[in-house]
């Protein structure tokens, strides 16, 4: 059984695959703005949202691997966190489909370490880990409160990460544990300055999750890399600063 994907529209291809713990729904806004020109699919990666949960080991590459078998002619990947990660490691697969990248709030590697300290500290994501298997839900609400940055209206953006979390089918905890431990331990600094397709990366000057310095490094070693950096702005550009996200997207697009 393959991933569950939603695709409207006509045109040049884009996938849209969301962050840990989330699920398509996240993208609905950003769908009605790209359907005009695009033929836009919106993927629920294994165990989230309506995919069944991935057989064997959930590993990176195998999601990148299964996103990609989903296109056939290139495809431009619009990632978020998790989601922008998976990207990243799919652009270095042997013969993508990716043909441009744009990522936000992406990161080469999530957790801190001796020699990178723009990262969630590990002592951090292991709590995450324990706490899921207490309390999935509650761990879950807890970890959406760092998704806001200095927004204007932060109880709104919250409750609409709530409802786009929790609608419909939560993500399978076997399909949590396996994400969660790809941003424990995933590190492909190594392989960044290998991709050369066109990138857009967009980061919140404020976000919790992923500190602004790990785009500025992104951008500085992807060779075709841009930032559009946001004010005010936290872990969720898309949905807090939608229209100037929009804005850069399709400039992106169209180019």
């Amino acid at each position: 059984m393959g991933l569950h994907v939603q695709q409207v529209g006509q045109g040049p291809d884009v996938a849209l695959v969301h962050g840990w713990a989330f699920n398509g729904r996240v993208w609905r806004d950003l769908v009605a703005s790209l359907m005009q020109d695009f033929r836009v699919t919106v993927v629920d990666l294994p165990g989230h949202g309506r995919s069944p949960e991935m057989p064997g080991a959930y590993t990176m590459e195998k999601l990148a691997q299964q996103v990609l078998a989903l296109f056939q002619r290139p495809v431009t990947w619009v990632g978020w966190s998790l989601g922008a990660m998976v990207g990243l490691a799919a652009a270095c697969l042997p013969h993508t489909a990716i043909a441009r990248m744009v990522l936000i709030g992406a990161t080469p590697r999530f957790a801190r370490g001796p020699d990178w300290a723009h990262g969630l500290a590990p002592a951090q994501l292991r709590e995450f880990a324990e706490a899921l298997e207490r309390d999935c839900r509650g761990t879950l609400v807890r970890f959406l409160s760092l998704h806001l940055g200095q927004e204007r209206d932060a109880r709104a953006l919250l409750r609409r990460l709530r409802g786009d979390m929790f609608a419909g089918e939560a993500a399978a905890l076997g399909a949590l544990r396996g994400g969660l431990a790809i941003l424990q331990h995933a590190d492909l600094r190594s392989v960044v300055s290998s991709i050369a397709v066109p990138v857009q990366l967009i980061h919140g000057e404020r976000d919790k999750l992923v500190p602004l310095a790990a785009a500025e490094y992104l951008a500085a070693r992807l060779p075709t890399a841009r930032l559009d950096a946001i004010p005010a702005c936290g872990h969720a550009p898309f949905l807090s600063h939608r229209q100037r996200v929009e804005q850069t997207l399709l400039r992106f697009l169209h180019e």
